[in-house]
């Protein structure tokens, strides 16, 4: 065993190897990060859709409020200006207050959506660097193969693999796919 010469091409399959698994463990960080950031985003999307939701619900009650009081108005005889006068400042507030509803019921849609494109390239991220550890950990284990039977043709198979791995590495910060 101690006169078997080492073939020259291991020395390459153990480099390649080595920059297989650093890509591959990049990847893994890099996507967990990305999942992570998906997750918040989503979760803060969600908060803020039910915090619109709220806002909807009272803007609700308030118009309920200001088309009853309005409707209650007819009903009083024109006679009573104090009254009217009272009523019309009630529904004037509620007008007010419908408004203001309404903006920032805008204004928390926008939030939101600008949560969900947040999650969604995070998404488009996480997923690139998902398929580039697959490959690279096919691509690892080809070379491991080709390593112990020593047969040459693995290693380079178990190549191909990793430059699809390498690929979409790489995709994963560029997203150009």
């Amino acid at each position: 065993m101690a006169d078997d010469k080492k073939e020259p091409w291991l020395n390459y399959l153990a480099f390649t190897t080595i920059i297989f698994a650093v890509a591959a463990t990049l990847s893994t960080f890099k996507g967990g990060g990305y999942s992570t950031r998906s997750v918040l985003s989503q979760e803060q999307a969600s908060n803020k859709w039910a915090y619109y939701q709220s806002k909807s619900l009272k803007l609700y009650l308030y118009e309920t409020q200001k088309d009853v009081l309005e409707l209650e108005s007819k009903r009083i005889p024109k006679s009573e200006t104090a009254v009217l006068e009272a009523y019309q400042k009630k529904i004037d507030q509620y007008q007010k207050s419908s408004e203001r509803y309404e903006s920032e019921k805008a204004d928390i849609k926008k939030e939101a959506a600008a949560f969900e494109v947040l999650r969604d390239e995070a998404q488009v991220h996480s997923k690139a660097f998902g398929m580039a550890v697959i490959f690279l950990q096919i691509s690892i284990l080809l070379s491991s193969i080709a390593a112990l039977i020593k047969k040459k043709y693995i290693w380079i198979l178990g190549m191909g693999v990793g430059v699809i791995g390498l690929f979409y590495f790489m995709d994963g910060f560029l997203l150009f796919l």
